[in-house]
């Protein structure tokens, strides 16, 4: 099985995206699709050995939509297929239409640009939108339809009866009023409306009604009836009523494509990230090769300033690296050898060589890219839901408008023109697309914000089931502890120094690998440590050496009593250290205990504050962990944490998550190593925290790249503040449909809305879902940083 992520342009409904789904699912071998009309992509997920990507884009095309190829980041041109304009003709690499973004076509070609494919594309795109536009391009389209429309629709309004405050010239070469105004509408409506009859045309051709067969019915039933009262029955014609409702419906689809561009931002930014070139050494010399070009074990030279372009090791050179367009991660970051650096971060200071060891699209940048792809084309439950309810609601307005003619007329009485506007009416009013966008705008924007912020969600029913969880357990190792033991605290023997009882166990321990080995080494960083002269490990004990100060013994009680070496005064304080669940390590020296070195798995600096947090917000924190019943109470109780599960082995983590949700709570589960994916896969959500590079990680549902408890805070801050949003969004979409269809029918007569006050309605409804989601970036979220570098602080909660 295999997935991947395509672009497709030209959708001009939320609804269009319902019938490319359908078509694609018809496919042999593939087994989903999920069509994001906000982003303009499709997530496929197929089975390589009978279906390949060229046949997945003919498919595309036969629906009447263009597809530029597989998205991927800029620098990447390793392709699987070609790219294709239309079915079976192949486009040549340079004639290619594309987005701004690399899509996957033959190595070494670059990227393509955005244009309108010529005699390659299609007669409906050529009359339609341009195929191969983006978003931006798009929205200027309908701009440019917008501004011709309006610029014909008012000479239309200057002459028509309900416009005319002044009284205008005669029309040109002896024209009657009524033909003069057949030639200004049809300027402005047949050129600006185009893409919603191609638009419908390709819905109903691929089984669904969508808002464009509404727009087609609403305008092109006023259009054709004036045309009828002008050239072939007597009666009133009412072309102003066409244009200014195409004026508005163009206004508020402008207004909506631009909102759908800003959505999208993140991913765009995301795309763009890495360097077009990188520096290597070929046979000894450094040159510059396309990104693309970079194979693993490349020899990559960083210089202060330079982006790095792929994953890779440190070879040789120190320098912080700025990482936080990946992690979120606001501080620099210290690299040297042997550390991992990751391509599209930014080199701050010293300069390096590191060895490429993730390439193309295994780097992570290209797999952050994909994830934030699938998730935002997920959909949410909700909108399941929203799509089948905004596919009715066409059906509906088509039914009522129908209803609305034959009850005026027919029944009522009212004039032809009366009746037939109250049915313009409703078929304009109704709106679909705000139901449509409700939901996907959300995600999209909430997932983008996440990828900032280095919280990759996985798909959109995680971005909502994480507002519904009771508890949080968290694994105490490598989660709320760093992971490693470290020094926490030194006490020294009458006369003795720190340094000189750091300096002592230092000398015992180098060259060893132990981690208590290493926690006092790196304390012991800053000492000149003088080599031993002799060493003996005692096993079970700790070990001896002969250096020049003399004798020294370093390791547990037990040895100091085998040697009766008395620890004095220093009986309490060991006393104390070990009921904290201290790791205590004995320092003599001469024939004395000289001092004790408590050594311990240190706690993260957020994970307090994000317990605290937690708990304010009604959530449940237990902490799961295989360390003895002691250790694990002294360190919950110095977090907060209530609730604590000890001595578990690795292969019962996934029990304990089992036996909570027997209870009838929605568990949460937050672990950075293997032996705890069968967990993160049981719980509701499963968090994987410290992912790094390894961000494809199958057994989570949200990866936080950083090793930050405080992310889990923010992610679950993040969902619910997105699922508000697409909550918002479907009760305005449904209030305003429930409300919209009496006032259109005119039910509430004598007070009736015209199409034009209809048209406004409906291109404001769907704008204000949209306008509504981007909003989310603007919103104060604890442990987020918003796309204008504020950042929601946590020092204030974060207590000594």
């Amino acid at each position: 099985m295999k997935t991947a992520t395509i672009e497709i342009s030209g959708l001009l409904s939320a609804l269009s995206s319902r019938g490319i789904e359908r078509q694609l699912t018809k496919l042999p071998g593939l087994h989903k699709a999920e069509v994001n009309y906000v982003a303009g992509s499709a997530t496929v997920a197929y089975d390589e050995t009978i279906i390949d990507l060229e046949t997945i884009k003919h498919k595309v095309h036969e629906c009447g939509y263009h597809c530029a190829g597989e998205q991927m980041p800029k620098h990447l041109c390793t392709p699987e297929d070609p790219a294709i304009a239309s079915a079976g003709t192949a486009i040549p690499p340079m004639a290619r239409a594309g987005h701004g973004h690399k899509v996957r076509t033959t190595h070494g070609e670059h990227e393509a640009h955005a244009g309108h494919g010529g005699e390659m594309e299609s007669t409906a795109h050529e009359m339609g939108h341009s195929a191969g536009m983006d978003m931006q391009a798009m929205a200027r389209d309908m701009r440019n339809r917008f501004l011709v429309c309006l610029l014909f629709t008012v000479p239309i309004f200057t002459y028509s009866p309900m416009g005319r405050i002044f009284t205008p010239p005669a029309p040109p070469i002896g024209l009657e009023l009524n033909q003069w105004l057949f030639l200004l509408a049809t300027l402005a409506v047949v050129y600006p409306s185009w893409p919603f009859f191609v638009a419908a045309w390709r819905a109903l051709k691929n089984g669904v009604l969508n808002m464009a067969v509404l727009v087609v019915l609403s305008v092109g039933t006023g259009y054709l009836f004036s045309v009828g009262a002008t050239f072939l029955f007597e009666g009133d014609q009412f072309f102003e009523a066409s244009a200014v409702l195409l004026v508005f419906i163009l206004l508020g689809h402008w207004l909506e494509m631009r909102a759908r561009a800003g959505a999208s931002e993140a991913i765009k930014a995301l795309m763009d990230l890495a360097p077009a070139k990188a520096s290597v050494i070929r046979n000894g010399i450094e040159v510059e090769v396309p990104t693309a070009e970079v194979v693993a074990g490349d020899i990559v030279v960083i210089r202060p300033g330079n982006k790095l372009p792929v994953d890779g090791t440190v070879d040789t050179g120190e320098s912080l690296v700025d990482e936080s367009m990946l992690t979120g991660e606001s501080m620099p970051v210290k690299k040297g050898p042997g550390a991992m650096v990751i391509g599209a971060t930014i080199n701050k200071s010293g300069s390096f060589r590191y060895r490429a060891t993730k390439v193309g699209a295994d780097s992570a940048l290209a797999q952050i890219v994909k994830l934030v792809q699938e998730a935002q084309n997920s959909k949410a439950p909700a909108q399941l839901l929203a799509d089948k309810a905004a596919q009715w609601l066409v059906i509906a307005a088509v039914v009522v408008g129908l209803a609305t003619f034959a009850v005026w007329f027919w029944w009522i009485g009212q004039p032809l023109l009366f009746a037939l506007t109250l049915t313009i009416t409703v078929f304009v009013i109704a709106c679909p697309d705000a139901l449509g966008l409700a939901t996907p705008m959300a995600v999209m924007v909430g997932t983008g914000l996440g990828a900032m912020n280095g919280i990759l969600f996985k798909n959109a029913s995680a971005l909502e089931d994480a507002t519904k969880l009771d508890v949080i357990v968290f694994d105490k190792t490598g989660t709320l502890t760093i992971g490693q033991p470290e020094v926490v605290e030194t006490m020294m023997a009458e006369g003795v120094t720190e340094d000189a009882v750091l300096a002592a166990a230092a000398a015992v321990e180098q060259g060893s690998d132990h981690p208590l080995a290493q926690a006092i080494l790196r304390r012991a960083s800053h000492l000149t440590v003088t080599a031993p002269t002799g060493f003996e490990s005692l096993d079970g004990m700790g070990a001896r050496a002969e250096t020049d100060g003399g004798t020294i013994f370093l390791g547990n009680r037990l040895l100091m009593d085998t040697q009766k070496l008395a620890l004095g005064l220093l009986e309490a304080e060991a006393a104390r250290l070990q009921g904290n669940g201290r790791t205590v390590v004995h320092v003599a020296q001469n024939a004395r205990v000289v001092g004790l070195i408590a050594i311990a798995d240190a706690v993260r600096p957020t994970a307090k504050a994000a317990v605290a947090k937690l708990r304010e917000r009604g959530i449940e924190v237990v902490m799961l962990t295989g360390d003895n019943a002691a250790t694990a109470r002294r360190i919950a109780a110095d977090l907060g944490i209530d609730s604590v599960l000890a001595e578990v082995l690795p292969g019962q983590k996934a029990d304990k998550v089992k036996e909570l949700q027997a209870m009838g709570k929605k568990v949460g589960m937050v672990g950075d190593g293997v032996n705890d994916a069968p967990a993160l896969t049981q719980a509701n959500v499963g968090f994987a925290i410290g992912a790094g590079t390894d961000v494809a990680m199958e057994s989570a549902d949200v990866v936080l790249m950083k090793s930050d408890p405080y992310d889990i805070v923010a992610a679950i801050e993040l969902s619910s503040a997105t699922l508000r949003k697409m909550h918002q969004n479907l009760w305005w979409a449904v209030g305003y449909n429930v409300i919209a269809f009496p006032l259109a029918a005119g039910v509430f007569y004598p007070f009736v809305l015209s199409p034009e006050i209809a048209a406004l309605s409906m291109s404001g409804s769907s704008a204000v879902v949209a306008i509504n989601a981007l909003m989310l970036k603007r919103t104060k979220l604890a442990g987020i940083r918003r796309p204008d570098g504020a950042e929601a602080s946590i020092a204030s909660q974060v207590s000594t």
